[in-house]
């Protein structure tokens, strides 16, 4: 996937930008407050629905705009296939558009384009809570399985149901129901999630022995959400019942899952340093791009925020050196300009915006 025009309107600082990025390294620059990151945000937004930065609402909209809006063309399948698709939030909801035609779900309009961001909190993948990790498999399946994403909200329709009854201690009547309707769709779930872990391990291995070879062989661990070892998901609802009702909400089941990477270089039981988690999170996003575009044929768009803080020379060298080999369409911010990062590949062919105040230019 190649991103040909991107234009952005009333979102952050960036009352109204255009650009054409090139079909390789992309290089955003300006200084700190220019604007650069929200155009990897813009990006961000038509692929999740949502911003790496906080809640839509957190000042999102450009202040005193009625509503921000996101327009991008780009191109697959080697450049033989035109798409285009336009998001609207005007404070209240989300209007997208797909090759002209008006979507009814979001996530109709998330599905057609795929980005990997890796920006400053992306650490909190492999060093944080749970959820980002959930949501990290969930990307990958969304994009890969088509049998995941009913699946999915079978599982979070049983799952509010069987919250809400818990909170107002219902019959048991009642919430046999919904146990059998969290088994019906969890399973599935839990065994694609299973072999999506599986399958990544050795995509997400040798990408960090190429990016990051200090950290030594990878491993990664599924976590199912429940004991599944030892018995099957509806007999875990069963036996967690009455402190569920304790609760007031479900507290096993695949909401809960997880999984872990290890690396041989760092020992039992002792913690990633905050650099280390940078280049583990790098090196599982990469590998999750990596193993779209085998599945799918299409190398998601990288965009790489604020790269120069987050890695140190060595590391940009490796990552870059490591992308110039795909195919891969990638935007790079940082606040320095091209002279002063020696170690891009190729850079001659690298397109530059320069970035001031709301403003992107093409140098």
């Amino acid at each position: 996937m190649q991103v040909t025009r991107l234009r952005v309107g009333d979102l952050r600082k960036l009352a109204s930008i255009e650009i054409m990025p090139g079909p390789g390294i992309n290089l955003l620059v300006g200084d700190n407050g220019a604007g650069k990151t929200s155009v990897l945000e813009a990006l961000h937004l038509m692929a999740y629905g949502r911003s790496f930065r906080g809640r839509v609402r957190d000042g999102l909209v450009r202040t005193g705009a009625g509503a921000l809006e996101i327009y991008i063309e780009w191109t697959e399948g080697g450049g033989e296939r035109a798409r285009r698709a336009g998001l609207r939030h005007p404070g209240s909801k989300w209007e997208g558009r797909l090759d002209g035609e008006a979507v009814s779900q979001l996530g109709d309009l998330c599905a057609a384009l795929a980005v990997v961001t890796f920006e400053p909190g992306s650490h909190a993948l492999v060093g944080g809570s749970a959820e980002p990790r959930r949501r990290f498999m969930d990307w990958g399946l969304f994009h890969v399985e088509p049998v995941f994403l009913p699946a999915w909200r079978r599982y979070a329709r049983a799952l509010r149901q069987r919250n809400a009854l818990l909170k107002r201690d219902a019959a048991a009547d009642e919430l046999e129901i919904w146990d059998r309707e969290l088994v019906a769709a969890g399973e599935p779930i839990t065994a694609l999630r299973q072999a999506y872990i599986e399958s990544l391990e050795p995509v997400v291995a040798a990408t960090a022995a190429t990016i990051a070879p200090g950290l030594g062989a990878a491993t990664m661990q599924f976590l199912p959400g429940w004991r599944q070892e030892a018995m099957p998901l509806g007999d875990a609802l069963l036996l967690a019942r009455e402190r569920d009702r304790f609760l007031g909400h479900t507290s096993v089941g695949p909401h809960r899952c997880d999984w872990r990477i290890a690396f041989s270089a760092v020992g039992d039981g002792e913690a990633l340093s905050r650099g280390q988690a940078k280049l583990a999170a790098l090196a599982c996003l990469l590998g999750q791009a990596g193993d779209l575009a085998t599945r799918v044929g299409e190398w998601p768009v990288v965009a790489l925020d604020d790269l120069a803080s987050e890695l140190d020379a060595g590391h940009r060298r490796r990552l870059l050196g490591f992308l110039g080999a795909t195919p891969a369409q990638v935007f790079v911010t940082g606040t320095d300009t091209p002279e002063t990062i020696p170690d891009i590949p190729g850079r001659q062919g690298a397109v530059l915006f320069h970035v001031e105040q709301g403003r992107v230019t093409a140098a």
